[in-house]
């Protein structure tokens, strides 16, 4: 196992942080009994927009009164966290979204990484042309 990273629960007032933990994938951190019950301490599913991840290193982006939990992840769970937290030019994400049009996998977490991106919810729907409320789903989680 690599560094530890840092899942936190982003609140309310503040703007998005790193990468929203549902748009980086599988990690076989949240499937341990300390994930889960800190989860279920908090009442939030780990496919909420406000369950966020930082990697290693960057726990100065995690606001100071953020519900905090370090974990364990593998080189190649540290890789997809370090990139779903880089920055993503917008015209990237944008031709990323139109080409889900030719499919359905993973819708979630491509919506996920749009509005980290800071795409709105039209914009996500313009482009790929899902229900409106399946996006709006994805951003009250």
């Amino acid at each position: 196992m690599a560094d530890d990273a840092l899942l936190f629960v982003l609140p309310d007032d503040h703007p998005r942080l790193g990468a929203a933990l549902a748009a980086v994938g599988e990690l076989e951190c949240v499937e341990t009994p300390a994930v889960r019950g800190w989860l279920n301490a908090h009442g939030i599913p780990a496919s909420s927009e406000r369950v966020r991840i930082v990697p290693a290193g960057a726990e100065v982006l995690v606001p100071y009164d953020a519900e905090r939990l370090p974990v364990p992840l593998s080189e190649d769970e540290t890789v997809r966290v370090e990139q779903a937290c880089a920055p993503t030019p917008v015209t990237a994400m944008e031709s990323e979204l139109l080409g889900f049009r030719n499919t359905t996998q993973d819708w979630e977490a491509l919506v996920h990484r749009a509005l980290t991106a800071g795409i709105p919810a039209p914009r996500i729907v313009q482009l790929t042309g899902l229900d409106p409320q399946h996006v709006a789903r994805v951003l009250a989680d």
